[in-house]
């Protein structure tokens, strides 16, 4: 079967390098891909969110299978988009309809789904320019700091954390007028819980589902979570907090209502749920729903996964879960995210990568590069992920701070202390 993954980071590396190990893998195309992908199939020059143009290939190029990787694609509607075509409607396509992808494009529909369907999260109000006083009520039966998300997609800058009651107000305001533009026309005001988070994913058929290896990722640039967020600095798995008893929680208090809420809608969710989790006190909360794998939970998540996932997310597609399992590699897996000085912030591109070819230990998932005339070349805050496997946390993290050592292009950083809290 000729597969279509959707992408360009380096959760599409990840997947690319996992899909191209399928038997059912005849053909692996990735739109619009990177370096690291070219090596796993053949890049397409078409963005990820560009529903027609995809479309259009699939029918060109006779393709069975396409996995979105981003959520853009899935929030436009490309499953509905398929789904209502004559031409491709018998294609298969891992991913929610557009409106269970209104889970990820609205914190406050998901909100909303959370409270319909009793799961744990943290107190709410979601506000805009015409109930600005009620939220401003609400703020002050908080105390700080106070959240403020913007309702839908801002390119992962739309959750901002104040530590005054006065910040909190003036910000609100600066949301409501277009700081994100229209996805902060709406603006949830969240309940700051203290605890520690971690990556849960699960992938469903539309009744039935399958847990995947939990994650916990790093969000902020500097060390000891200091500075503003990022797409993510590293991630490990397993988490060691995550024991059977906390995942049994998980599962009954969050996995199966979310199912039994997307039948109770209506919802045809064919495709991946990523749950955004805070362990506070040993109780799980969801903190946000994403419609996709996370990135860079993806580059230790996915190594763990022992058997054919191209056949787990067919048989999802295909509402055929029924049967089918999870294989999970019991090594630990740590991802060192190498990345460009000046993220997330300004920074500089074309910058010539070398020593990857001298890893001996770990696996590098290509995040923001692309090729040149004179070789890979960064293309992209975010560059490479080097992930390695482990007996231990420890084991796996000195292998991949070894090999993140040998990765050499001008102003790489990385954090120093992934999984650290973890020892």
């Amino acid at each position: 079967m000729k597969i279509l993954l959707l992408g360009s980071g380096g959760r599409e590396h990840a997947l690319a390098w996992k899909i191209s190990q399928s038997p059912l893998c005849t053909e692996l195309f990735i739109a619009p891909g990177n370096a690291g992908t070219a090596i796993c199939g053949q890049n397409v020059n078409i963005k990820a969110d560009d529903v027609e143009a995809i479309g259009n290939f699939v029918v060109d190029n006779n393709i069975g299978f396409v996995f979105p990787g981003p959520e853009a694609p899935l929030v436009a509607g490309i499953y509905d988009y398929f789904k209502s075509s004559p031409l491709l409607e018998h294609v298969g396509i891992l991913g929610p309809s557009k409106q269970g992808a209104m889970l990820e494009g609205s914190k406050n529909f998901a909100k909303q789904f959370m409270l319909k369907y009793d799961i744990p999260t943290a107190r709410h109000f979601s506000v805009t320019s015409i109930n600005l006083k009620l939220g401003i009520e609400f703020l002050k039966q908080l105390s700080a700091p106070y959240v403020l998300k913007a309702d839908g997609l801002a390119a992962g800058k739309g959750v901002i954390i104040l530590h005054s009651f006065e910040e909190a107000c003036s910000t609100l305001n600066d949301m409501l007028n277009g700081m994100f533009g229209e996805a902060s026309e709406c603006v949830v005001i969240e309940e700051y819980l203290t605890g520690i988070e971690l990556s849960v994913f699960f992938i469903c058929d539309g009744k039935n589902y399958l847990i995947l290896p939990e994650a916990k990722d790093y969000k902020r640039i500097g060390e000891n979570d200091s500075g503003p967020n990022t797409g993510g600095m590293g991630s490990v798995s397993p988490v060691p907090f995550a024991t059977p008893a906390f995942m049994k929680k998980v599962e009954e208090r969050i996995v199966i209502p979310t199912v039994q809420g997307f039948a109770a809608e209506g919802i045809d969710y064919r495709g991946v749920v990523f749950i955004g989790l805070m362990n506070v006190g040993g109780e799980p909360y969801v903190i946000e729903y994403n419609v996709r794998m996370g990135d860079p939970e993806t580059e230790s998540v996915i190594p763990r996964i022992s058997n054919d996932f191209l056949d787990i997310a067919i048989s999802a597609a295909k509402g055929n879960l029924m049967g089918k399992s999870i294989i999970t590699d019991t090594r630990f897996v740590a991802s060192i995210m190498l990345v460009s000085e000046g993220y997330p912030g300004s920074y500089e591109k074309g910058k010539p990568i070398r020593g990857v070819e001298n890893m001996k230990k770990s696996l590098a998932f290509h995040a923001g590069t692309t090729s040149s005339n004179t070789g890979i070349v960064s293309n992209g805050g975010r560059v490479l992920a080097i992930s390695a496997y482990g007996k231990s946390l420890d084991e796996a993290l000195q292998h991949a701070y070894s090999d993140a050592a040998i990765v050499e292009f001008q102003n790489k950083y990385f954090r120093k202390d992934i999984g650290f809290d973890l020892k």
